[in-house]
C-alpha cells in the first residue's frame, strides 16, 4: 500500500473493505502523497466519496422482510404458494449475500431444481428469486443487476395435462389414509387447489345452501363452489375440533402445513404415476376433465374453476379416448337416415372376424429375420 509509478505517471495503491485498489494520480508524486492521505483519512471517517458503497445483505435478512412487508395475504394473493417456494429457495441461497447470488449460481438452481420437481415449479421458483432481487433493489438491499434476468426460463408445455380416470380415482380413494381420503374427495368433487382446501373454514360451507365459498383463492377473486350430497356427507362427517375455524386440522387446531408425504403413499400404493410437481393439481385437472366429458360448457368450468380468462379453461378441454368413441357413435346415430338392419349387421360382423384372422405380419422369412435381429 502506497505510492506507485508507471511510467511517468504516479498512482495511489491502498485497501478498502479488503478490496485491493489501485488508482493513477498523474506525474507529481507529492501529489498522489496528498492524494493517498486523504483516501486513508476519507476511509477512517467512512467517507469514501468515490466509491459505492455495496450494500451488504444476507438472503435470509431479505426473506425475512419480504414476508414483512411484501409476501403478505393482504398484498401478495399466492401468499400460500410463496410459503413453500421461499423455502426451497432459503435452503439453496441461505447464508450468502445478494451480491453473491450470481447467473451461474442461478442456473446451478435451475438445473438440479428440475430433477426434483416439474418445469412450471422449477420457473415459479426462478420468478419468485427474480421478484424477491428486484423488491431488494427497491429497499437498497442490493445494488447489482438482477442475475435471474439473465437465465433463461424453461419452455413450458401446458397442452397435455395429467388427469384421473374413473377406475383409477376409485383406486386412490381405496389407499387414502384417514385424514387424507376428505381432502381428495373434496378436490375430486371441488377442483380447489390444495391450499384453498387445507385452509378451508366450517363458515366457508354452507350446509343448507350446498354451497362452498372460496374466500382465499390465487387471482383473489371470490367464488362460489356447489357442494354435492357426497362432498356434503363427508364433511359433515369429520369431526369438528372445539377450539378451530379449520376443517382440515391437526389435533393443535392448526391446518395441514403439507399432505405430500401420505398422498404420495396413496399414490404409490394405487400403482398412480403422475408427472412431477403436478400431482395433487391432477386432481384439479380431473375435476374439469370430467366435467368437460360429461358434457359441461367451457364458460361454467372457466367459473368452478376460478379462471380470468377462458384460455385457462381450454387446457382442459381434452377427453379421453373412451369419451371420444361415445361421441362419434352419437353422431352416427343422429346423421344416420336409419339403423342397420340385422343383416347389414351380420355382414359388417362376419367382416370383422375376416379382418381379426388376417396376420397383422408379414411371416416372410425376411420379416423373421428382422424381428430376431
Amino acid at each position: 500500500m502506497g505510492v506507485y509509478k508507471r511510467g511517468n505517471t504516479y498512482g495511489i495503491d491502498y485497501y478498502w473493505e479488503g478490496k485491493r485498489i489501485q488508482k493513477a494520480v498523474g506525474p507529481d508524486r507529492k501529489l498522489a502523497e496528498m492524494v493517498l492521505k486523504k483516501r486513508l483519512v476519507e476511509i477512517a471517517e467512512g467517507k469514501h466519496l468515490d466509491i459505492k458503497r455495496t450494500p451488504k445483505t444476507k438472503f435470509e435478512e431479505l426473506v425475512s422482510k419480504y414476508f414483512k412487508d411484501y409476501a403478505i395475504p393482504e398484498i401478495k394473493r399466492s401468499w400460500h404458494s410463496d410459503v413453500d417456494t421461499i423455502k426451497v429457495l432459503n435452503r439453496w441461497f441461505g447464508g450468502k449475500y445478494l451480491h453473491e447470488i450470481t447467473p451461474e449460481l442461478v442456473t446451478k438452481f435451475k438445473v438440479e431444481r428440475k430433477r426434483e420437481v416439474s418445469v412450471a415449479t422449477t420457473n415459479r421458483g426462478l420468478a419468485c428469486l427474480r421478484t424477491m432481487l428486484n423488491k431488494a433493489k427497491e429497499w437498497v438491499m442490493f445494488d447489482g443487476d438482477n442475475p435471474v434476468a439473465k437465465v433463461k426460463l424453461f419452455k413450458e408445455n401446458n397442452k397435455r395435462l395429467r388427469f384421473l380416470e374413473q377406475e383409477e380415482i376409485e383406486k386412490l380413494l381405496a389407499n387414502c389414509s384417514e385424514h387424507l381420503k376428505p381432502i381428495v374427495i373434496c378436490a375430486l368433487h371441488t377442483g380447489m387447489r390444495k391450499s384453498e382446501i387445507l385452509h378451508l373454514k366450517w363458515r366457508d360451507c354452507d350446509f343448507r345452501r350446498n354451497i362452498i365459498y372460496v374466500t382465499e383463492s390465487k387471482n383473489g377473486e371470490r367464488r362460489e363452489i356447489p357442494m354435492d350430497e357426497f362432498l356434503k356427507k363427508t364433511l359433515i362427517a369429520i369431526p369438528k375440533h372445539p377450539e378451530s375455524p379449520y376443517i382440515f386440522c391437526n389435533k393443535d387446531g392448526q391446518p395441514y402445513g403439507d399432505i405430500k408425504k401420505s398422498f404420495l403413499t396413496a399414490l404409490k400404493n394405487s400403482d398412480i404415476i403422475l408427472p412431477l410437481g403436478t400431482k395433487f393439481h391432477a386432481l384439479r385437472h380431473s375435476f374439469a376433465s370430467h366435467l368437460v366429458m360429461s358434457g359441461v360448457d367451457l364458460n361454467t368450468v372457466k367459473d368452478l374453476m376460478g379462471h380470468k380468462s377462458i384460455e385457462m379453461t381450454l387446457r382442459y378441454s381434452h377427453l379421453s379416448p373412451s369419451h371420444k368413441k361415445r361421441a362419434v357413435d352419437l353422431l352416427c346415430q343422429r346423421i344416420a337416415k336409419k339403423p342397420l338392419q340385422d343383416s347389414d349387421k351380420l355382414v359388417t360382423q362376419a367382416k370383422i372376424q375376416e379382418l381379426s384372422t388376417e396376420p397383422i405380419f408379414d411371416n416372410s422369412l425376411e420379416h423373421k429375420e428382422l424381428v430376431n435381429t
